[in-house]
Parts: structure tokens; sequence; C-alpha cells
């Protein structure tokens, strides 16, 4: 599973799932084994690869081969949920189970971002935030922007509580997205993040889209049909 988009103009990127796991949290040294087995299957040799520690967070950080930390691979920032790069053969590694990764590419300026939208992201905007800071620290337009939104979970199967509605009060088109069940809602996550890309101007044209649910595609780790040992998907970028 990946975007063709992206992939004419430039981006490599593939979503990785059930065939793997990368919940180093959970199986720690192990997580290697299928980060070299992705890499290598995609052929690449990045100089760098970068991931994060991911905390439902609006916080975007530079990857530029020498900072953040070093981790059981790569390098990593800590109370992160999106990375940005205009370095070329660095591979930016977002994770996910039912969240939303987002790729942003600007394949004129050159300059990938990948970002983690789980619900509390998404009101927080964080795609959003990723663009401004495409915009302002790299000069991209925002006509010339890619956007592919990641596989997550499907709306009949994402049943939350009221806090979640009333999180979302910021957005006048929540209703949209949201619909009521019983004392609760379920929430198409797919349609809150694209909300928030169209709000920022996106042409419609460059905007794509993965349908398939991480619930229901045995292709997908699903955090709620799994359980709490529910293992992670990723989804990998590097710009040749």
């Amino acid at each position: 599973m990946y975007s063709k988009r992206l992939q004419a103009h430039g981006l490599i990127n593939k979503v990785a799932g059930s065939a793997y796991n990368f919940r180093s949290q959970k199986i720690g040294q192990t997580v290697k084994n299928d980060v070299n087995r992705l890499v290598n299957e995609l052929g690449i040799h990045p100089t760098e690869l970068y991931s994060a520690q991911q905390k439902h967070t609006a916080h975007i950080e530079y990857a530029d081969g020498t900072n953040g930390e070093p981790f059981l691979y790569g390098r990593t920032f800590k109370d992160t949920d999106g990375l940005i790069t205009d370095k070329k053969n660095m591979a930016l590694l977002i994770k996910f189970a039912d969240c939303t990764p987002v790729v942003l590419f600007d394949p004129v300026r050159e300059v990938q971002a990948s970002v983690h939208s789980g619900w509390r992201g998404t009101c927080q905007r964080i795609s959003l935030r990723a663009i401004e800071k495409m915009e302002k620290e790299f000069h991209c337009q925002r006509e010339n922007i890619l956007v592919y939104l990641g596989p997550s979970i499907d709306q009949e199967n994402y049943e939350v509580g009221s806090e979640v509605y009333d999180a979302f009060d910021s957005f006048s088109n929540r209703d949209s997205f949201f619909k009521p069940r019983g004392n609760k809602y379920v929430l198409d996550m797919l349609k809150a993040n694209l909300s928030l890309i169209s709000e920022a101007g996106i042409p419609a044209e460059n905007i794509e889209m993965e349908i398939s649910s991480t619930y229901s595609d045995s292709r997908l780790h699903s955090a709620r049909k799994e359980g709490p040992d529910y293992q992670l998907n990723a989804l990998i970028t590097l710009m040749k």
C-alpha cells in the first residue's frame, strides 16, 4: 500500500502494515529487524532514518540528519508527532494503529513532512501546522503541496465519548464527521483530516486518500481490533 502520486513525483513511500510491528515499547530491540526488512524491501539506503516518540501532540521537528537522539533504529525526537525535512535520502517514519498518518510533499521546493494525526492531534490541527511550517520556513506554496491521507479506522468502528465531540467545538463543520450513536458518537477520522487540508487551501486535485480501514483490512494493525497488545503500522517516506 502506497501513494502512486507521491512516488511519481519523487517521494518513495510505503505503508508497512500487519506483516510488520513497529511498537518498540513492547518488542524492544526486535523492532530493528522489521525496520531493516522494510528498508531493504524498498531498496533504499537512507543517510539517516527519523522516527518520533509520539504523544498525540501537535509538535513538529525538523530532521537535519544530525539532530534528535540516537534510537533503537536511526534517530528520534521525544514528545513529537510530526517530522519535516528538506534533505534528500532522509527517511521519515511515522507509526500508527488507528490514527491517521498524513504525508505532505512539495516537489517544487523538495520538502516533505509526515504527521501522526489522532483525534487529539487533529483537534490541534497538526496537519495545518505542518503546512504553515513548510510555508514559513521552506517557502513552499500551498498550491504545490501534494497530500496523502493514509489509512485509519473507519467511522462505524470508531466509537468515542461526548468529550471527544466537545473537543472539536472549534470546528464549524464537526457534524460532518461525527454521527451520534446513543449517548456516544462515531468519528470519521478521514473526513476530519480532510477538512483540515481543505481549510488550508490545498487544491482538491492534490489530495489523495487511502480508504482502507485499519479495523477491517487484514493488511493493517488496529488498536481497537487487537486490544491492549496491539501492534503498530508505519508509513515511511524518502525523497530521491
